[in-house]
């Protein structure tokens, strides 16, 4: 095949790829825009009550659990007050630990069991619904008397049953629930910025 008609194939790839991601988009639009909204309110009271939030995921959601803990501790869009995000997906020390001595099964349950409190809300991230670390997690974080919320796709699994709240993004694709998941997140992190910017004039972040 031709270089040229490489680029062809290539072009209709991606126009494909991204017509479909944009039709998921607009069904979330008409399907979870409340849930998300909930979500949103959600966040904003454990912040605005002097709470932490928590993040946990693997694979990928792991690396969105650190993502959205840096919007919050650093900056999402406005100057304000750095607000109280820990992602459970950093310490390799604590991962590798409890993973050797209590299996990976284990490894936010003991950080759950060890930092999270009444007050906090611990975020869970993911596409299956079923990571027995999450439901573990979960689990540990309802004896702590801690608020959990989560993302999900693929029906939710059954991690849907052992949170207070949830949002189900309806896709059984790994990649596109992921894209979803981040994109409901930065508008929650919209809606917090807006509610608990220091100055509402200053100007924007880069």
């Amino acid at each position: 095949m031709s270089a040229s008609a490489h680029a062809e194939t290539n072009a209709r790839l991606f126009a494909r790829e991204l017509t479909a991601r944009a039709e998921l988009f607009r069904l979330c639009a008409d399907d979870l825009a409340t849930e998300a909204s909930e979500l949103a309110r959600r966040v904003l009271e454990i912040l605005q009550g002097g709470g932490t939030l928590y993040f946990c995921g693997n694979g990928g959601s792991a690396a969105d659990s650190q993502h959205l803990a840096a919007e919050y501790v650093v900056r999402f869009a406005r100057e304000r007050a750095a607000l109280p995000a820990v992602a459970l997906t950093t310490d390799t020390s604590i991962l590798t630990a409890g993973g050797n001595d209590f299996g990976f099964e284990s490894v936010f349950r003991r950080q759950v069991e060890a930092l999270v409190r009444p007050g906090d809300l611990l975020i869970l991230h993911s596409t299956s619904g079923n990571s027995p670390n999450l439901l573990e997690a979960a689990e540990a974080a309802r004896a702590e008397g801690v608020a959990t919320v989560a993302l999900l796709a693929k029906g939710g699994g059954r991690l849907r049953e052992r949170v207070d709240f949830a949002v189900v993004v309806p896709t059984d694709e790994t990649a596109r629930a992921q894209e979803v998941h981040l994109a409901l997140q930065h508008i929650v992190c919209e809606v917090v910025d807006q509610a608990m910017a220091e100055a509402p004039g200053r100007q924007e972040a880069p």
